[in-house]
């Protein structure tokens, strides 16, 4: 089942995708893709749901972020082996966290916004997992029961505000417009191998990330299992699993990074695309 919301941003509506690729609104049946909507009872409630019994959504509204209302947005760096590689960085012992702020949030299709003062701004595509079932101290073996499903992120980076003023990554990660999440969030029963997805990211017609989610050095059950002994998950929670090679920081000879009036394309195999232009931030 593919999950999303649609509408201007602040009112969007929740929906889920037909067979035909249609969207069918589910605001009679739960009031947003957000919280306990996420939770495994919720997920069984709807997926019993006969799609063409849903009204149809006219037209080609805006989509919005796949999860509405996120409480915690975290994401996990240098978690691909050929990533960490190509920035020259040593495999991390213990999953490596940092948080992106939740006003970074925006729709799959919307504007990247390039900060003032912004020489760095990267990209990366990752996967999210969206967790449905909240706890903490959860084990390795359970961890995927926590899981509602998996969406593409892009984890936009500026690379001076991260690396090199000082102090934590957070401040190079959590900027507007620098969290783009969907378009849909595809529930955790559709991919047989959350560790076997293809991913992939282009600027302006050139493929520069082409991964595959095998590389990941911790994968799905650790990570979920690590963070929970820090904080308790809750439902509507988003984690950010990494990025593969290919980053902007890392081109040879010379990093690449964005400017305004370019078009960014990237996508999951199974999880569906997004398309974003830059922007200079106002």
């Amino acid at each position: 089942m593919k999950l999303l919301r649609y509408g201007e941003k602040g009112q969007e509506r929740p929906a889920m995708l037909d067979n035909n690729g249609d969207l069918r609104d589910l605001s009679a049946v739960v009031t947003d893709i957000a919280g306990e909507a996420l939770s495994p009872q919720s997920i069984a409630r709807l997926q019993d749901i006969d799609p063409s019994t849903l009204p149809l959504v006219q037209g080609s509204p805006r989509i919005g972020a796949c999860v509405g209302q996120v409480g915690k947005f975290i994401c996990i760096g240098l978690n691909y082996a050929d990533h960490a590689a190509e920035t020259g960085a040593a495999i991390p012992a213990e999953p490596v966290v940092f948080n992106k702020w939740t006003s970074a949030i925006v729709g799959p299709n919307d504007n990247v916004e390039i900060p003032r003062n912004s020489r760095k701004t990267d990209w990366e595509v990752e996967l999210g997992v969206v967790i449905g079932k909240g706890g903490r101290y959860i084990s390795e073996s359970d961890a995927l029961e926590h899981v509602a499903g998996y969406c593409v992120i892009n984890d936009v980076s500026e690379r001076e505000f991260q690396l090199e003023l000082g102090g934590t990554w957070d401040k190079g990660k959590g900027c507007d417009t620098f969290g783009p999440l969907g378009p849909w969030l595809v529930t955790r029963d559709e991919i047989a191998d959350p560790h076997q997805l293809d991913l992939w990211l282009e600027v302006d017609g050139k493929r520069y990330q082409n991964g595959n989610t095998r590389t990941m050095i911790f994968q799905i059950p650790k990570i979920v299992s690590y963070l929970s002994q820090f904080m308790s998950l809750q439902p509507g929670d988003v984690i950010s699993t990494g990025t593969p090679p290919g980053v902007g920081l890392g081109v040879k000879p010379e990093p690449v990074f964005l400017r305004a009036g370019q078009h960014i394309r990237l996508g999951i195999s199974g999880l569906g695309e997004q398309n974003q232009r830059t922007v200079d931030a106002e």
